[in-house]
């Protein structure tokens, strides 16, 4: 099978590999039909690691991924060979304290597609992976839908730190992917005003059409002053989705005794500093999300409902034999990128 792996830091290779073969009764092979570019993956492709956890070249990155099922263990009841489905690329033991306890997210022995140390990821024609971790897409839904269903999820589980019927005025810090997927997600929950900010105007009209109440662009405005104009007693909560040291600020700045800062963008650095005597005035909350957890059915159910302009967050298309070009624009933010998709079959 052909499998496009990172060699080094801005460069790709592609590898021609055995495929990968079933040996648990509950494993599914998996022939990978679309697979999204995360900002994740654009840390392990510029830096090589994210944290501690350091790729060693050559690896295959990727995770979030649709596909069809090509061959299932002799014990798998879930999915079917010629199924389509989605994909949670985190894999728990079902054994820890954390999942005894339903944090299946933070596992002791969690394994993530495409995560040095871990597993392989998914740039690659097939994969394996447990049948617990396949979600049968609906006929309804298409491959770039399944891809989306990873970091709708992702929004959807940040969401629920939320308390609707209080918290009704919230900001998102980062209109990327993820930003707006946590925008869909309120707006469905009834959160009464958003504001939301980011540094790429395009993504500030596509905020502006999935239903943003206000927009600002930190770069050309004082988002502090701007939005203390229109809520002078701050905000219920605030959404940090994209990584930035200054978003993180200007969260605690935003919010109102009290609030909520829910931090789900990955920053560059390892180390993040507050002013506590800001956090300890307000009485702030910080909540660290880790991915998602248990909220893969409700992203699928979330896309039946056809919330969600599919081809506003979807602005790009690539061959798999022109992924590498593909990860130079995400990372350049060029072409008003949001989410740019890789096909390694032809399907919808």
């Amino acid at each position: 099978m052909k499998s496009l792996v990172l060699a080094g830091i801005r460069k790709f290779e592609f590898l021609e590999k055995s495929p990968p073969e079933i040996k648990g009764e509950k494993d599914v092979l998996v022939r990978v039909a679309k697979v999204g570019i995360c900002g994740s993956d654009i840390h392990y492709y510029t830096r090589g690691r994210i944290g501690d956890q350091v790729i060693e070249f050559p690896f295959t990155i990727g995770h979030e991924c649709s596909g069809i099922v090509e061959k299932v263990g002799k014990s798998v009841t879930k999915v079917s060979p010629g199924d389509w489905v989605a994909i949670d690329p985190a894999i728990s033991c079902g054994k820890c304290d954390q999942c005894r306890d339903g944090r299946y997210n933070t596992c002791r022995n969690l394994k993530f597609l495409g995560c040095p140390g871990e597993l392989e990821g998914c740039l690659s024609e097939f994969i394996v992976i447990p049948e617990e971790n396949c979600y049968k897409l609906p006929f309804t839904l298409n491959f770039i839908e399944g891809v989306l269903v990873e970091p709708l999820s992702i929004g959807i589980y940040a969401t629920q730190f939320l308390n609707p019927k209080k918290e009704k005025i919230i900001g998102i810090l980062g209109s990327g992917p993820i930003g707006l997927c946590v925008l869909l997600r309120a707006k469905e929950i009834g959160i009464e005003r958003i504001f939301m900010t980011d540094k790429i105007d395009e993504r500030l009209f596509v905020a502006r059409n999935l239903g943003a109440d206000w927009t600002g662009n930190p770069d050309e405005i004082d988002i502090i002053e701007e939005v203390g104009k229109i809520e002078s007693g701050g905000l219920d909560a605030v959404f940090e989705c994209c990584g930035e040291i200054e978003a993180i600020k200007e969260g605690v700045e935003l919010l109102k005794p009290g609030g909520k800062l829910i931090i789900i963008g990955i920053p560059e650095v390892e180390i993040i500093s507050f002013d506590i005597n800001k956090l300890r005035r307000k009485e702030l909350t910080i909540f660290n999300v880790r991915r998602q957890n248990n909220c893969v059915e409700k992203a699928i159910n979330f896309l039946l409902r056809k919330r969600i302009n599919i081809d506003l967050i979807v602005t790009h298309n690539f061959k798999f034999e022109d992924a590498p070009m593909a990860f130079e624009i995400v990372e350049k933010y060029q072409n008003g990128v949001i989410k740019a998709i890789i096909s390694l079959l032809d399907f919808k």
